[in-house]
């Protein structure tokens, strides 16, 4: 899952920065409001933490632009104003949760997974698809109640399968989602992944779907 990060407080960025990388996500950052509106605008984020206080252009402008080209990723607003009113207009203006400053990290991140979580239309941080489990709070894969140890990215390829279970996935829009800007998109590692993943799931839950991309679901639904 890919997440964009508008903070202007280079100390602030650089420590959501290392929390959400730690927790297994794709991260990229902008440090102004023009910067962070442009790759809203065209890049594919999964969810975005943006500050309300931004220079160049106020968070609460970014925010507005966004919904207004029609782009409908989940967005957190981070932001050091307090009151009830400044919650009211972020929210108005298309924001889907507020967090204030001074803040718990844990907190934020419980807040991308809810957002992430609710964006892909599941009810609980734990993710399943016939014997296999995924919890999103820990990063714990299970297979038939057996622990599977998997590397970061293909950790990060079975999360983003498993948030759109019984949807066709391109291999570009994995590669989208799962890299940032400086990966090499016309590499082969998204076969590579999905080959290796099969071999440590050990059940046949990813399909190919030919022409298409790949499609995540039970073993009978096959």
């Amino acid at each position: 899952m890919r997440i964009l990060i508008v903070e202007d407080d280079r100390d602030i960025n650089r420590q959501l920065f290392d929390a959400l990388t730690q927790a297994g996500y794709v991260v990229d950052k902008a440090f102004d409001g023009a910067e962070g509106q442009f790759l809203g605008e065209t890049e594919p984020y999964d969810a975005i933490v943006l500050d309300m206080g931004l220079p160049t252009v106020d968070g609460i402008a970014v925010l507005q632009a966004w919904r207004a080209a029609g782009r409908t990723m989940p967005v957190l607003i981070l932001t050091a104003r307090d009151r009830w009113s400044d919650k009211v207009q972020g929210f108005d203006a298309g924001a889907d949760d507020y967090v204030a400053k001074p803040f718990h990290m844990e907190e934020v991140l419980a807040r991308v997974r809810a957002l992430l979580r609710r964006a892909a239309g599941h009810a609980t941080s734990e993710l399943s698809c016939g014997p296999v489990r995924l919890d999103t709070r820990s990063g714990r894969v299970v297979v038939d109640g057996a622990a599977v140890k998997l590397t970061s990215h293909e950790y990060r390829l079975l999360a983003y399968l498993m948030h759109h279970t019984g949807r066709v996935i391109s291999r570009s829009e994995l590669v989208e989602h799962l890299y940032d800007q400086d990966f090499d998109r016309d590499s082969n590692t998204i076969e590579v992944f999905v080959g290796r993943l099969r071999r440590k799931l050990g059940v046949d839950v990813i399909q190919t779907v030919r022409g298409l991309g790949y499609l995540l679901q039970p073993p009978d639904a096959a």
